[in-house]
């Protein structure tokens, strides 16, 4: 028996506007993609912790390496640069001023690094599921920022106990913004070579050289006076983000001084611009991620 009753009027059609329709895995608009992030925040947040806790876990030392190795770094420049070349001449307190650089530059180091592997390491995560692909980057920046905690607190620790003593001040307390505009500027950073690393994979291998030749420009185990009669070097030098980030660190824990206001404009403004530069370099190839 037939189903259509011709008493019954025949539904009226929904217009649809196709325009309006968005293809599957398309590149969503940009301030919809900031809000969906915000949306992972919590996703983000709990799994940095996870594999903070669970990190280090094959290893008999565990998360004990997220100390050991600023340590061991930092017995090894002290021996090379210290005594050997004796970069440290003329330089108060070297020992913190050299703990201070290699602890906070670490820090950046390895959340660029990992960072930029990111795209390739999660490529089948990237093909089975559908989410903002920047919580990736973002997540490993988090997760880092997680694990040097336990490491800053050591720092400041070592400052305290080693001789000469430092006195604590209400200085100190500037460690958490100047710490919080080092993980802004380099969490751009980490946005932008994700994307650039998990186009061009070949690129990992170089950012290795490009970090080591940082880590010899900004001043981590030598004092910039050295070059005061060279006005190039020394504009490069107070360009440099890091540096002036350690500059800042050093000035507050070690000499009790207070940072310049330009030096705070000048790093307030790197790290809005590496962020804001980042995260729409990254967006911009938000639906090319995990294909091929």
């Amino acid at each position: 028996m037939s189903q259509y009753d011709p008493l019954v009027p025949a539904p009226t059609p929904t217009p649809v506007n196709i325009r309006l329709l968005q293809r599957v895995g398309s590149r969503p608009k940009f301030l919809d993609y900031l809000v969906t992030l915000w949306d992972y925040r919590h996703f983000v947040y709990y799994d940095s912790r996870a594999r903070v806790m669970s990190g280090n876990s094959q290893d008999r030392l565990g998360g004990a390496w997220l100390l050991l190795t600023p340590l061991l770094n930092g017995a090894v420049y002290y021996l090379i640069f210290g005594i050997l070349l004796g970069t440290g001449r003329g330089i108060e307190n070297f020992i913190s001023y050299l703990i201070i650089g290699l602890f906070l530059f670490q820090y950046s180091t390895r959340s660029i690094s990992t960072s930029a592997r990111s795209m390739i390491s999660n490529r089948n995560v990237l093909q089975a599921f559908r989410f903002p692909r920047a919580t990736l980057p973002i997540a490993v920046n988090v997760r880092e920022a997680l694990s040097s905690v336990p490491t800053l607190i050591v720092m400041l620790l070592l400052i305290i106990l080693i001789p000469p003593v430092e006195v604590i001040s209400v200085k100190w307390l500037f460690l958490i913004l100047v710490v919080g505009l080092q993980s802004l500027f380099h969490l751009g950073i980490s946005l932008i070579m994700a994307r650039v690393v998990g186009f061009v994979p070949d690129v990992a291998h170089l950012l290795g050289f490009g970090l080591r030749a940082w880590l010899y420009f900004s001043a981590v185990f030598f004092s910039v006076d050295r070059f005061a009669d060279n006005p190039w070097i020394m504009a490069m030098m107070n360009a440099n983000p890091m540096f002036i980030v350690l500059d800042i660190a050093r000035d507050c824990l070690i000499y009790d001084t207070w940072p310049s206001m330009v030096r705070w404009l000048t790093l307030c403004t790197w790290a809005l611009a590496s962020l804001s530069v980042g995260i729409v370099f990254f967006w911009r190839a938000e639906e090319r991620y995990g294909r091929g």
